[in-house]
């Protein structure tokens, strides 16, 4: 295994995570949910789990980011506070 390379993008996961939480506009922090979810979907197929990151990319990034931008666009954009 890439031991290096899984921890690399596990601090990335780390990051994507914490920029999610405090970004202010939702489009924003469904696009990074959407990068968070890819960089789970790799780390899942470099562990050797390709049906689960093939789930995860399809499910993860890709359906429930339209979703959430389809809701997201009947409400408002910005967050109150």
């Amino acid at each position: 295994m890439i031991w290096w390379l899984e921890l690399a993008l596990f601090g990335l996961l780390v990051v994507a995570a914490l920029v999610a939480l405090s970004v202010r506009d939702m489009i924003a922090a469904v696009a990074t949910l959407s990068v968070y979810s890819f960089l789970a979907a790799v780390l899942l197929a470099l562990m050797g789990a390709v049906d689960v990151a093939l789930t995860e990319a399809a499910l993860g990034a890709g359906v429930t980011g339209v979703l959430l931008v389809g809701a997201i666009s009947v409400v408002d954009r910005r967050t109150p506070d």
